[in-house]
């Protein structure tokens, strides 16, 4: 075979595994999360609000703050600071 072609093939492989595939499962991580979503939970946005989920729809959640009630998109929930929120609350 031509080496050429096996550099080729090589660079594609080495883009799949190390680009491709862990953004994908980084999707598939936060649409598990997503769904996941119970009324109660403690969360923090993406934009560093920390508040508690009052309300769910399919796309939207009502974050209760000490401010007030927000309406949000669900997609602007954190997945990582979530995370350590409850990693937290737990120790």
């Amino acid at each position: 075979m031509n080496p050429i072609i096996i550099q080729v093939v090589a660079i594609i492989a080495i883009f799949y595994f190390f680009i491709i595939l862990p953004g994908q499962r980084r999707v598939k991580k936060e649409k598990a999360f997503e769904s996941g979503l119970k009324v109660g939970d403690k969360i923090i946005t993406k934009a560093g609000i920390h508040g508690k989920i009052a309300e769910l729809s399919e796309t939207t959640v009502v974050v209760e703050t000490m401010a007030g009630k927000i309406k949000m998109e669900k997609s602007a929930i954190s997945l990582e600071m979530s995370a350590k929120l409850t990693e937290k609350e737990k120790k």
